[in-house]
């Protein structure tokens, strides 16, 4: 069974920063592209950045030169720096990751973790 546990989030006031962190446990043969998504209320899930095994990254336009995001293979952990946060951010942050069973790969995620940023 794969796990994928977040942590990370919590209340900042506009300007600050928050690393989110999430790891894949289980029976994983490789991941492949890993990434974090976000939900504010009343809208639909969207992307925030994402990752592939070798390192190229994709941000949304909202995110470009302040969020950064990173993964460390050895750990199966992707991390998500968010700096000089906007009340615009607030919203439940995902973590995303397509994990390879034997030779299927399979979408899975974090359970989501809270981020509040105050005017």
């Amino acid at each position: 069974q794969v796990q994928l546990v977040e942590s990370g989030g919590g209340l900042v006031q506009a300007g600050g920063s928050l690393r989110l962190s999430c790891s894949v446990s289980g029976s994983i043969f490789s991941i492949n592209d890993m990434g974090w998504y976000c939900q504010a209320p009343g809208k639909q899930r969207e992307l925030v950045a994402t990752i592939t095994s070798d390192g190229s990254t994709n941000y949304a336009d909202s995110v470009k030169g302040r969020f950064t995001i990173s993964r460390d293979n050895a750990k199966n952990t992707v991390y998500l720096q968010m700096n000089s946060l906007k009340p615009d951010d607030t919203a439940v942050y995902y973590c995303n990751a397509r994990v390879v069973l034997s030779i299927y790969e399979y979408d899975y995620w974090g359970q989501g973790t809270q981020v509040t940023v105050s005017s």
